[in-house]
């Protein structure tokens, strides 16, 4: 008998390892419909990563990866979903899944370009050389697939995140040659990349700030400063006090006006801009009634040419432009020459700091919303005409 449960035992030790075997092996789920596919879910997730719901989009990868466990453009969109949720360890366990997983060169460019766009998101959060390693992956994708947009538009992205404006610019020119997919989004990029490198912000801020699709409050007051310099550029001409002081008096040092106090700036991280741009007081980035700077709110392009032409009267001293075109005919069909802002439009639109938002019609949109770029390139054009440059 215990001959016997010897010469079992190792049958029952195999059949136990089977067990064990099998059900580590993810089962495969049996399609319920004609584009019940791995593909199919793939591209649906893609879609919905694209429409900014990474959570919705991780489900159409999961059922990809349920009905193959072994399909590498699934895990390099889980990669992405991890990416996008902030959870940068779990992308880089499952794009290197995907990396293991890939077969043949087009499911090996695809998750060479998940990985572009993983360390765009991660940045420095991943590696400190992430902008290298996503050089890498590109060149591995544009070897392997050398016509395909994606790797080009999506590396474009990768420069333009870590302003390096010039290879940006390449990447999203060399889309537009291509002329397929992320045509538009090229197109658009590359225009936002022109007009950064016309108006070469020198700050970090400001190239930072120059990315931002909605500037607001805050953005501008730090532009102001640290582009514009307006704390130069409205400073007093110098006078020589020949008085007679006592010694005392002497030591005192000059203490210049302070500007009005923000009740909700604190801890802000352009509040020293914020107080730079109080002191000077700008039409239109003044305090509110209540006290508040409220840094976080937009600014529509009529706030913003109010500000422009206010900052113009300030270093000019020519007070005359205040009221240069009242009674003028406004030749734009959505303003008014009785509005509050129509001076100020034209003043900025008759000295190319800004330009109708639409050539075609002739609109100048004065509620839209002015971008980084924008706003760049009107300071440079301002420090033209005060010829200055800071």
């Amino acid at each position: 008998m215990t001959a016997k449960r010897r010469l079992a035992a190792p049958w029952v030790i195999f059949l136990l390892a089977l067990l064990v075997l099998l059900a580590g092996c993810p089962k495969k789920r049996a399609p319920q419909a004609v584009l019940d596919t791995p593909a199919h879910h793939v591209t649906n997730g893609h879609k919905l990563l694209d429409a900014g719901k990474p959570a919705d989009a991780g489900r159409e990868f999961s059922m990809a990866v349920e009905l193959d466990p072994k399909y590498a453009p699934a895990f390099a969109g889980l990669a992405l979903v991890a990416a996008f949720q902030g959870d940068f360890k779990a992308a880089m366990d499952q794009l290197d899944k995907a990396a293991g997983l890939a077969k043949g060169d087009a499911q090996e460019a695809d998750v060479a370009v998940a990985g572009i766009r993983v360390l765009t998101l991660g940045k420095t959060k991943i590696t400190a050389h992430w902008l290298a390693k996503a050089q890498s992956s590109f060149e591995k994708a544009a070897k392997l697939i050398p016509n395909d947009p994606a790797p080009y538009y999506y590396m474009g992205l990768a420069y333009k995140d870590a302003y390096d404006f010039g290879n940006a610019g390449r990447m999203f020119s060399k889309v537009i040659e291509l002329n397929g997919k992320f045509l538009g989004e090229a197109n658009k990029a590359y225009e936002t990349i022109q007009k950064i490198e016309r108006a070469r912000p020198g700050s970090e801020v400001a190239k930072k700030i120059a990315l931002v699709e909605v500037l607001t409050r805050g953005d501008a007051a730090a532009l102001f400063v640290e582009e514009l310099h307006i704390d130069r550029l409205f400073a007093p001409k110098k006078s020589f006090d020949t008085r007679f002081k006592s010694p005392d008096e002497a030591a005192k040092p000059a203490v210049g006006p302070a500007g009005p106090k923000a009740s909700d700036i604190a801890g802000h991280v352009l509040a020293t801009d914020i107080e730079g741009v109080l002191a000077a007081q700008i039409r239109g980035l003044t305090l509110y009634p209540d006290g508040t700077f409220q840094p976080n709110n937009t600014i529509t392009r009529a706030e913003f040419a109010l500000m422009m032409e206010d900052i113009l009267i300030k270093a000019t001293g020519d007070e005359a432009l205040a009221t240069r075109f009242i009674d003028s005919q406004s030749p734009f069909p959505d303003i008014r020459s009785d509005m509050s802002y129509f001076n100020a439009v034209m003043v900025c639109t008759s000295r190319n700091i800004m330009i109708a938002k639409d050539v075609a019609t002739g609109e100048f949109d004065p509620q839209g919303t002015v971008s980084g770029a924008d706003a760049l390139l009107a300071i440079r054009q301002m420090k033209t005409l005060l010829k200055v440059d800071f």
